[in-house]
């Protein structure tokens, strides 16, 4: 429906003119009734019609005025002009404005008006149909520059140049000006899996936001698509004014954020390199800022920082994964979100704070995780129906540390909703049984131990434990003691004597015996077959 705006202070024109037209079957609607060109101005700037059909004498601003304003907004304002007798100079004032027509309200027919309307639909139906058609050949063209910008960022990263002579063609293609040389930026989408838009959609939005935000605030700056959801950005670098440059291309890099964020609800963080000139210039600051894969994992959203050497750690992570998966399996038995949350702002400082290899920590979260997976089924307090064989993939796809965290938290959150559901199927005392030997492993347990915690007898615990269990509460408690045995084995350079008495074990020699029955081999061997 296109859009109508009626002006006349004869209210009984209006009034006519409203009631007796059936607006809707020619494809219009009245969206604004006025009595003088003032009023009409106002609602127009709020609403802007496709019709205007106005008296020409009224008070305040008559319809010549308020045509000319209107036309000066909206050039494909189609008008009409209404007046109570021919005059001459206002019939010339309405050519030289280019008014569709001009009745005189005395002799025109309402069917003379309703074949104008048609003729208004016409004309602005082929307007709509050019600037649909212009529209879709702009994106073509825009699509088009941005695959030939990509192309280009490929051939630096590559160092795919054989020649200057390629290199200066490019350069001055895209505007790239040497003598002023470029602070290289590099803008990092970070992308939320939850929205489903197509990914060369999504680069699409965000190129034409960023070229908004340049033509704007810098329009010397000249952006460019990059693989993995990067956009490099370079900002002229004048050198006598490269504190303003840089100062420049962290505010205008800010705003591109919070506009990426608010129109797009999708976080991003940018890294400002060096100032640099010359093909191998460009080549080195582009692949040193694709490189620096570590700084960005550690940003938050919305932030922008110069370009950091990646931190050597002198610590290794994997010397505390013994710590953490036993104070991670000690709180997710306790079933605690709230400890659990506490458990991961805790090791994601810690990591933050010495800045591991991202490609470390994802490692040490997964191991964690399966670790977990694996021991909680063995002591039969969680079932291993839970879906987790997608979960490593979507822990190594992540590209920033606060998504894995924030990922962390909705997978115990989800984890533990569901064990508490399956947990309803199984006898409740088995159940806390199996967390008793679970949050007590490195001691002694006895059968009357637990009966007493139970308050069973102990002859009536041990029959239901094994009915419910398939084997004896002694058979449970050595198994998963060995199995402690193991990881200490594994993950730590403890000493068999060390780990007998961390068990509760207070005979070594029944204590290797005991590992031997269980997992084939000696302590020592296992530990060297493993090592090896």
């Amino acid at each position: 429906m296109y859009k109508v705006m009626l002006v006349d202070d004869d209210f009984p024109v209006l009034e006519l003119l409203t009631k007796t037209i059936d607006w809707k079957s020619l494809g219009f609607e009245v969206v604004s009734i006025h009595e003088n060109g003032v009023s009409a101005l106002e609602s127009a700037e709020i609403e802007m019609p496709d019709v205007l059909i106005s008296d020409i004498g009224m008070p305040k601003m008559d319809g010549i005025e308020l045509t000319r304003k209107l036309k000066a907004m909206n050039e494909n304002l189609q008008v009409a002009l209404l007046s109570c007798h021919t005059d001459f100079n206002y019939a010339r004032e309405a050519v030289k404005l280019q008014v569709s027509d001009y009745l005189v309200k005395d002799t025109f027919e309402l069917e003379e008006l309703c074949e104008l309307l048609q003729k208004f639909k016409v004309q602005l139906d082929t307007m709509q149909n050019n600037k649909q058609k212009e529209q879709k050949l702009q994106l073509i063209l825009s699509k088009n520059k941005e695959k030939e910008k990509a192309i280009f960022i490929k051939r630096l990263i590559n160092a795919a140049y054989e020649n200057e002579a390629e290199w200066e063609k490019d350069r001055k293609k895209y505007g790239l000006k040497e003598e002023e040389g470029y602070i290289i930026t590099m803008l990092s989408i970070h992308p939320n899996h939850s929205e489903a838009f197509p990914e060369e959609t999504l680069h699409f939005a965000i190129s034409n936001i960023v070229a908004e935000f340049l033509e704007r605030l810098n329009p010397l700056a000249v952006h460019f698509p990059a693989p993995d959801n990067k956009i490099f950005i370079f900002f002229p670098g004048d050198l006598g004014y490269q504190m303003n440059a840089l100062s420049n291309a962290k505010e205008t890099l800010k705003m591109i954020q919070f506009s990426i964020e608010k129109v797009l609800n999708i976080n991003s963080s940018s890294i400002i390199g060096e100032k640099t000139e010359g093909l191998l210039g460009y080549q080195t600051r582009i692949k040193g800022l694709l490189n620096n894969q570590q700084q960005l994992f550690y940003m938050l959203p919305r932030t922008v920082e110069s370009i950091k050497e990646s931190v050597k750690n002198t610590e290794e992570l994997f010397a505390k994964y013994d710590e953490a998966a036993t104070e991670m399996r000690m709180i997710v038995l306790n079933k605690n979100m709230e400890q659990i949350s506490e458990f991961i702002n805790k090791w994601t400082i810690y990591i933050a704070e010495n800045q591991f290899s991202p490609d470390v920590v994802k490692d040490w979260f997964w191991k964690l995780l399966l670790d977990l997976n694996v021991k909680l089924q063995a002591l039969q307090y969680f079932s291993g129906e839970y879906s987790f064989e997608s979960k490593h993939q979507e822990i190594f796809l992540m590209e920033h540390m606060y998504q894995l965290k924030d990922w962390l938290k909705q997978y115990f959150k989800k984890m533990i909703h569901y064990h508490e559901t399956n947990d309803q199927t199984k006898r409740k005392e088995i159940i806390e049984a199996f967390k008793y030997v679970a949050m007590n492993l490195e001691r002694k347990i006895t059968l009357d131990e637990i009966s007493s915690y139970l308050f069973l007898n102990s002859s009536y615990f041990s029959r239901l434990f094994k009915k419910e269990v398939g084997e004896t509460f002694v058979e449970y408690v050595t198994r998963m003691k060995i199995n402690r045995a193991k990881e200490l084995l594994e993950q730590t350079d403890e000493s068999v004597g060390k780990i007998c008495e961390r068990l509760g074990y207070d005979n070594q020699s029944y204590f290797i015996k005991l590992f031997k029955t269980y997992a084939g081999t000696t302590p020592i061997e296992y530990r060297s077959g493993k090592v090896g």
